[in-house]
């Protein structure tokens, strides 16, 4: 089966100006850059893309401008999710406006709804447009799970179609994709071979913003076959992978260090974000160094 929002897939920064405003030029090349070199899928104004401090109208332009700097060579995905359902609602409607292929939504985050709640939020957003919908489970950020149970019964809505799964529950994972449909995609870069060897269709790859052509490398060689070279590229990408997912700060903050010195766009954070220090910096950069002379 065709991977629904394609199969590699990058969890795109957010450009900014030096000033902080929005870099639609940067944001331009910068998927542009990513789509050539192996991504066939952009998730824009997610986790990494600084969605919880970007306006309603920029996220609208960020799609607009990026549907055409890359066409028709990339699924592009918008990322919608917020903890009012009316305003998410909106928001997935301007994205199909702006030209998004498919949403993401985010489970509702801070008021910590039950599972009821979460599946009625999930199934109006559902029916506020004509896309396809990607529900995202990261209970480290937002407080509360979508349950199992919860992604078994949303998946009988005809729009419903993928998972972006950050639960670290590897067995709730299984047990989704070996009863429904679903497209489930490895948001955390350390799970995205492991997920995929059990059916996932994909990966949401922060790395990505940096590794476009590694990340993709690890599911060209299992779908290949090779399934030790496919382990051997995700190994030699765990340096990499732990530098910038596991060493206390967001995977925005370090993507955007590592994409300033690869003299790609990224510009800063935005506040409460604060930027990588210099050590941090060096160590990205001398682990990003290291796959590349792998490569």
């Amino acid at each position: 089966m065709t991977p629904p929002l394609g199969r590699t897939l990058c969890a795109m920064i957010t450009p900014f100006t030096p000033a902080g405003a929005l870099d639609l030029d940067g944001a331009q090349h910068l998927a542009d850059h990513l789509v050539t070199h192996g991504c066939d899928g952009l998730v824009l104004s997610g986790t990494t893309g600084e969605s919880p401090t970007t306006t309603d109208a920029e996220k609208s332009s960020l799609v607009k401008a990026v549907r055409q700097a890359v066409g028709t060579r990339a699924t592009v995905v918008a990322g919608v999710g917020t903890p009012d359902t009316a305003r998410t609602a909106q928001l997935a409607r301007e994205a199909e406006k702006a030209g998004a292929d498919a949403l993401l939504v985010v489970a509702p985050y801070y008021s910590r709804p039950p599972q009821d709640a979460i599946e009625a939020h999930f199934l109006t957003v559902a029916e506020a447009t004509g896309l396809p919908l990607a529900l995202y489970d990261i209970p480290s950020r937002t407080g509360v799970r979508v349950e199992p149970d919860t992604l078994l019964r949303l998946a009988e809505h005809p729009r419903v179609k993928a998972v972006k799964d950050c639960s670290y529950d590897f067995l709730a994972a299984q047990k989704v994709m070996s009863r429904t449909d679903l497209a489930y995609y490895a948001g955390c870069d350390e799970h995205n071979l492991a997920l995929y060897a059990v059916g996932a269709a994909g990966c949401v790859s922060t790395v990505a913003n940096v590794a476009p052509a590694h990340i993709r490398a690890v599911l060209d060689a299992f779908d290949a076959g090779d399934t030790t070279k496919a382990a051997r590229l995700q190994h030699r990408a765990t340096p990499l992978i732990e530098a910038m997912m596991s060493n206390g700060l967001p995977g925005t903050v370090t993507a955007k260090a590592l994409l300033t010195t690869l003299n790609l766009p990224a510009g800063p954070v935005r506040p409460p974000l604060r930027p990588a220090d210099r050590k941090t910096t060096d160590g990205l950069r001398a682990a990003h160094a290291l796959l590349t002379e792998l490569d």
